[in-house]
Order: structure tokens, then C-alpha cells, then sequence
């Protein structure tokens, strides 16, 4: 046969590829971290996986559709109607769903870039255009410019905080002022996947604002704090009416019984996680200060990760890394993102940056 195949919509043709932390390369003799994924490198509690191996023992029958266990202890959890909570694999499906119900072609997804690469995607996956608003000089959402970049065809905007990869977090007042300048009938989506590290001044009471506005929706994920990236499973909360807008979207049985199982468990165990969240954040002080120190650019880091500028020196600095025994994740011409890992791997990375710098292969 030699009839060409079918043609996918033209669309996909211009949506980047979603680049994945990869693992590092094996290397006898030496130690390798993987600080490309921003994953919690505590292993579960034993009580949670004795929740997954109950649930699995099950995995013949399909899953809860209507995520009932898990909608009941979120909502007990946050002190939220149930019908205001939408689930997925993953909080960045729920973001797929979320676009996917609110976006026709040609409408726009307003976001501040560099943010989270998976939002230029969700926005072009449903023929949206991503309007891509630069961050400010220290990393920051320049929430004035992007309160200028929404126009009669926007649907929604994304405000990622902390933002990932760069990592300055928004105060609660600075994100209550931008919604007074964004029209009601506008999303915004409030991504808090890394919101349980945050301890800046004037944190963000997101639930508040969501109180407060029908347009506002709050993006979570069981993936980072609560160290179930492996099992996928985030959810939103936002109005009812939002709410169901997005379960329509979204795929039958798609979380897991597994997933649903573990969530529900890291909720019982909830102060031992938030715990761990507490020695993290005491090492991400500790290595931005260190790197501070000898002499690196480091923003306001408030994720469970540190950005470095390095601009047209990313590459070298990565390969440098992988030289280590890391991998770290790098941005092509803008910087490279590391993980707050385990002690021992923040020492090597931190022993790797200063070896860079003086150098004379770091930032200006």
C-alpha cells in the first residue's frame, strides 16, 4: 500500500515535546542522584504502602470512577464542598482537562514563561494560543504584564507558584490585587504543585482566594509533599459549575485504585509527610545559602528546588553535573534546575557548583 497515512490536525505540529528529568548514567565507582524531577527522595511511609498492596491485590476490578474515598477525605481535609474537587492522573491532566473544557481554537492560555513546560502544551493540544508573558529580572511572575496580556480572547491564565523551575513564590496580597484586573468570566488557575515548601512572607491562602472568586481555580498534587509521583494522582478545587466542567472532560477510570488508595492513606499520615516537608525546606535553605555564598545568582528558591541562571553555560554546567554522578534538568539557554535531593547528593551538587564557578565557567 503505498497511500500515505492519515494526517493529525496541523496543530500538533508546532507542540514542543514535554522533556522528563532523566536519570543519571550509571558509573562504576560512583554515586549518581537523580535531581532532575523535583521527586521527594523520602520513601513512603510503611502504612501507605500497606495501603497500595491491599488496593493492588484488587487490580483485576476497575477502579472508583467517582474517586468517592479520595473526593471525601480532600474535601474533609480542605473544608470543601465535594462537588467542587475534579481528580486525574496528576494534577497536569487535571490542567489538560481544565483547558480542554474552557478553550476553543484560537482562544488564549496567558502564562508566565519560563514556567512550567507543560502549559504551552495543554494550550496547544486543544488549538489555544499560549501567550507566553516573560518573567521579571529576579524570576518572578510580572503580574502587571500579564494582566496587560489578557485580552477578549483569553480563557485562561496560569499562575504558577512557587514557579517551576525558577522557584520565587507570589504573596497572597500581590495574587489578590491581579484578580481584581482579570475579568470574571476568565480562568485562573492557581498552581500550587509545590505550595507545602513555601515559607516566604505573606503566603498565599489560595483556598481564600477561591472563596472569594468563581473564577478561581486551585491546582494540587499528591506527586511532591506527599511523595506519590510515581502513582499519579492531583486534583483541582474550584466552583461547582468549574468543577463539573472538568470531570467531564476527563478520561473514565483515570486514577487508579492504587493511587486512590495511597492518597487517601498520605492523608491519614499527613503530619509525618509535612514533617519530611520541614527537613527538605531546612536543606533548601542550606544549599541556596551555600550557593549564594560562592558567589551564584540564586532567586528566591521557595520549591524543593534551585534554579541556576547559566544562561548559554546550561549545557556545560549539566554535562559537568553528569560528570559528578547527576543529573540535573537544563533549560537550553536560560539555566538548569536541581532538586533538593538527599545530604550526600546536595554536597556533591554543591561541591560541582563551586567547582563551576571559579572556574570562570558560571555567570558573569
Amino acid at each position: 500500500m503505498n497511500s500515505p497515512p492519515p494526517r493529525p490536525r496541523a496543530a500538533l505540529a508546532g507542540i514542543p515535546a514535554y522533556v522528563a528529568g532523566r536519570p543519571p548514567t550509571g558509573r562504576d565507582g560512583v554515586p549518581t542522584y537523580k535531581l532532575s524531577s523535583n521527586e521527594n527522595p523520602f520513601p513512603p511511609p510503611p502504612e501507605v504502602v500497606r495501603a497500595v498492596e491491599a488496593a493492588a491485590a484488587s487490580m483485576n476490578r476497575y477502579p472508583d470512577m467517582g474517586n468517592v474515598l479520595l473526593y471525601e477525605s480532600v474535601a474533609a481535609r480542605l473544608e470543601v464542598p465535594v462537588d467542587a474537587l475534579a481528580a486525574s492522573t496528576g494534577s497536569v491532566a487535571v490542567l489538560y482537562h481544565l483547558v480542554q473544557a474552557f478553550c476553543e481554537p484560537g482562544d488564549e492560555v496567558v502564562h508566565a514563561w519560563r514556567s512550567f513546560e507543560a502549559y504551552p502544551i495543554a494550550a496547544s493540544v486543544c488549538g489555544a494560543v499560549s501567550v507566553q508573558v516573560p518573567l521579571t529580572a529576579d524570576a518572578r511572575h510580572d503580574l502587571d504584564a500579564m494582566a496587560a496580556a489578557v485580552t477578549d480572547r483569553t480563557r485562561v491564565v496560569l499562575v504558577c507558584t512557587p514557579n517551576n523551575p525558577t522557584g520565587p513564590a507570589i504573596g497572597h496580597e500581590a495574587l489578590r490585587a491581579f484578580l481584581q484586573s482579570v475579568p470574571p468570566d476568565v480562568v485562573v488557575v492557581v498552581d500550587e504543585a509545590y505550595g507545602e515548601f513555601v515559607r516566604g512572607e505573606d503566603p498565599l491562602r489560595a483556598l481564600e482566594l477561591r472563596r472569594e472568586h468563581a473564577n478561581v481555580v486551585v491546582l494540587r498534587t499528591f506527586a511532591k509533599a506527599y511523595g506519590l509521583a510515581g502513582l499519579r494522582a492531583g486534583y483541582l478545587v474550584a466552583h461547582p459549575t468549574v468543577a463539573a466542567a472538568v470531570r467531564a472532560c476527563s478520561l473514565p477510570f483515570g486514577v487508579s485504585a492504587v493511587a486512590q488508595a495511597a492518597a487517601v492513606a498520605v492523608l491519614g499520615c499527613e503530619g509525618q509527610l509535612l514533617e519530611r516537608v520541614e527537613a527538605i525546606v531546612a536543606e533548601r535553605e542550606r544549599v541556596a545559602a551555600a550557593l549564594r555564598g560562592d558567589g551564584w545568582d540564586v532567586p528566591d528558591a521557595q520549591g524543593n528546588f534551585v534554579w541556576l541562571p547559566l544562561g548559554d553555560d546550561t549545557a556545560r554546567f549539566a554535562a559537568a553535573a553528569e560528570a559528578a554522578g547527576m543529573a540535573v534538568r537544563p533549560y537550553a539557554g536560560d539555566g538548569v534546575r536541581v532538586t533538593v535531593g538527599e545530604p550526600p547528593a546536595n554536597d556533591v551538587f554543591l561541591e560541582t557548583a563551586r567547582e563551576f564557578i571559579t572556574r570562570d565557567h558560571g555567570p558573569d
